[in-house]
């Protein structure tokens, strides 16, 4: 009688925790953090409190209960390299820049990525059956809607600009995030704007792409053709574009076209077209440009007004360039250097690299010899000043792993990633509706993540971790657990 009531009450905090993760995934630079638990870092998710009460209820104890997927080794592995690469950097002489010393530098590392692990084995561990994979994704639904709500409020000042309105909304943003909110752009509930277009890309569109190609939808509610899902898709596309996020834009634009792509295909397949396959792939080739076009000049039309997103076209009617490339105007040369200088880091260190978190140490050593006046944000990024302890990064998660970790755990992370997408493709080749849904959702996922990686480095951003964690957790129901009563065909078997 005692145990039953305490598993009710553990199953109760269980649910309540898991909720409270996918409203509050939203907040990534969360302000409220105690010092000695991240309060000193640029990344402080929200999300950390409900992740630390489920590692203590679910996460531990269904690591030594169940079946653990095969994509844990590759994870373990990496890990376990990073352990090494951080290891044989101690050896080298001890540093210290802007304050930070180079063991605090490869602790702080460390942390961030078991945190990044924590978030892709809890979300992995959790879902155990497709009903709570559904309950999951509304969950993460409604945090998202309340973020995009947010930034709706902040694009009416996009748009019609007012100084009373934004220091208003200024202040209930001190309550959500470490940084003010940008006159030009909106960031959400996040650190930056382009912080908030990822969370988009990795963690909503995806699976609501997903369910509207499919048909399926984790809602009762639908009219006519019209689901949640559909909504949501069309609002988050919105208010992306006020970010003003070139990354994020990008992979709208390709999702977009993708998803018509695949849409005008299947309906060809399913009408049995086959004798005018290339006349009606023609026609959707056709339709898919179009809607991009189309995309595009919304995009354009709207990035007018804003002077960082406008430089891509400003550069060839202005005439305040200050005998500037192209590049160098629009800010993306610095990301040429950073890259650079990864590669010169990882051919002078190949095998495990310098170790996690030192490619700011090893930076000016290994830097292009080139002058660096006209790129302002690699001057402010060398330039100590009071107060300041964030050191530079490659902007790129595969630059990092190279100068960082070497080839050793590039290869290695590289496993991981092929890993969770195998889990993508054995979904999408399912004979259960639903998992070919969720497959669908997965594979476009692996898209963003392909794209993104080229702009972000943080392992403590849980975007990808929670991406990956749901594929995996899918990719390993049980087939005695799923119930679909729409499907016609067989469900698939677990992946062991």
């Amino acid at each position: 009688m005692v145990a039953a009531s305490m598993n009710r009450y553990v199953r109760i905090l269980q649910n309540a925790a898991w909720a409270f993760f996918w409203i509050s995934l939203p907040v990534t630079s969360f302000p409220y953090f105690p010092a000695d638990f991240g309060g000193k870092t640029l990344v402080r998710p929200l999300a950390l409190y409900p992740l630390a009460a489920l590692l203590l209820l679910t996460t531990l104890p269904r690591l030594w209960r169940r079946q653990l997927p095969k994509t844990y080794l590759p994870l373990l592995a990496f890990i376990l390299v990073v352990l090494i690469s951080a290891l044989l950097s101690l050896s080298a002489q001890p540093t210290t820049l802007m304050g930070v010393s180079q063991t605090d530098r490869l602790a702080r590392n460390l942390l961030t990525l078991l945190i990044g692990a924590s978030f892709y084995l809890t979300v992995s561990l959790y879902i155990e059956s497709q009903a709570e994979m559904q309950s999951s994704l509304r969950w993460m639904y409604a945090g998202f809607a309340i973020a995009l709500l947010w930034g709706t409020f902040q694009a009416v000042y996009i748009i019609d600009f007012s100084q009373d309105y934004f220091r208003f909304l200024n202040k209930i943003q001190a309550f959500i995030s470490t940084r003010k909110l940008f006159t030009t752009r909106i960031s959400g509930m996040t650190y930056e704007p382009k912080w908030f277009a990822e969370q988009i890309c990795f963690l909503l569109m995806p699976w609501l792409i997903g369910s509207i190609l499919s048909g399926k939808s984790v809602f009762a509610w639908r009219f006519k053709r019209v689901s949640v899902e559909t909504l949501l898709l069309l609002w988050s596309a919105t208010v992306m574009i006020f970010t003003f996020s070139r990354t994020g834009i990008l992979i709208l634009v390709l999702l977009t076209f993708i998803s018509i792509i695949y849409y005008g295909l299947r309906s060809a397949a399913r009408n049995r077209e086959s004798s005018n396959i290339k006349q009606h792939t023609g026609r959707t080739l056709a339709q898919a440009l179009l809607a991009v076009a189309v995309l595009l000049a919304v995009v354009l039309a709207t990035g007018t007004r804003n002077p960082y997103f406008s430089r891509f076209w400003r550069y060839f009617t202005t005439e305040s360039i200050e005998n500037r490339t192209y590049f160098e105007y629009i800010g993306a040369s610095q990301r040429i250097v950073y890259l650079v200088t990864a590669f010169h880091i990882y051919a002078d260190n190949p095998l495990f690299g310098v170790g996690p978190g030192n490619y700011a140490f090893n930076f000016i050593e290994y830097a292009p010899n080139q002058p660096y006046h006209r790129q302002p944000e690699i001057v402010r990024q060398l330039t100590p000043s009071e107060g300041r302890d964030r050191l530079i990064t490659p902007k790129n998660l595969y630059a990092r792993l190279l100068a960082e970790t070497g080839l050793v755990g590039t290869a290695v992370f590289t496993a991981f990633a092929l890993a969770v997408m195998g889990c993508a493709l054995f979904l999408w080749r399912s004979g259960n509706a639903w998992q070919r849904t969720w497959g669908l959702s997965g594979l476009l996922g692996m898209l963003v993540f392909a794209v993104a990686l080229w702009s972000f480095d943080s392992f403590a951003i849980p975007n990808m971790w929670v991406l990956f964690g749901l594929i995996t957790a899918v990719a390993h129901l049980p087939a005695n657990r799923s119930s679909d009563p729409g499907n016609q065909g067989t469900d698939g078997q677990a992946v062991s």
